[in-house]
């Protein structure tokens, strides 16, 4: 299991029991090692920098009893903002409609990079209509996906909830 799986995991049910859930959790940099742990709230409100200081010591207290971590880092908690990151699968589905880019791990119909309008999920794949054609991408080979901002996602409830 990978370290930013594993303090998901730890980190998780003090989060939800917040009334947030975890969108992300990643760590960046090799001098200045940095643990970014990206949420949101539950009932679709803007997150505020409240919020964020407050998932900040709860998770703080969290990694200093688990001690997950074996050198030191920074500790950064933030919302995913309106182009957020497509982490989860259900993410393809709840952002069906919007622009998005997609990154893949392997090459797919000889290329790795895609740009269009998510259609949604079927089982394990993520549908995409790129330049009028629909195109389908098994979940597991995406390496990186997130909306692209339009005016669209800023007129969209969906998105207002994620500023």
């Amino acid at each position: 299991m990978a370290l930013s799986d594993h303090i998901e995991e730890l980190i998780s049910p003090t989060i939800e029991g917040m009334g947030f859930s975890v969108v992300r959790v990643q760590f960046s940099g090799k001098e200045r090692l940095r643990l970014q742990i990206m949420a949101e709230r539950l009932d679709g409100e803007v997150m505020v920098v409240d919020d964020c200081a407050d998932i900040s010591r709860a998770v703080s207290a969290v990694l200093d009893v688990e001690d997950p971590v074996s050198q030191a880092y920074t500790l950064e908690v933030s919302s995913p903002g309106l182009d957020r990151p497509l982490v989860k699968l259900a993410d393809f589905e709840r952002f069906a409609g919007f622009e998005t880019r997609i990154e893949t791990a392997v090459l797919i119909g000889g290329r790795r990079r895609f740009r269009g309008r998510l259609i949604g999920i079927v089982d394990d794949q993520v549908r995409i209509t790129v330049d009028g054609t629909e195109v389908t991408l098994p979940f597991t080979d995406i390496a990186r996906a997130k909306l692209i901002m339009t005016d669209e996602l800023l007129g969209s409830s969906e998105g207002r909830q994620e500023s």
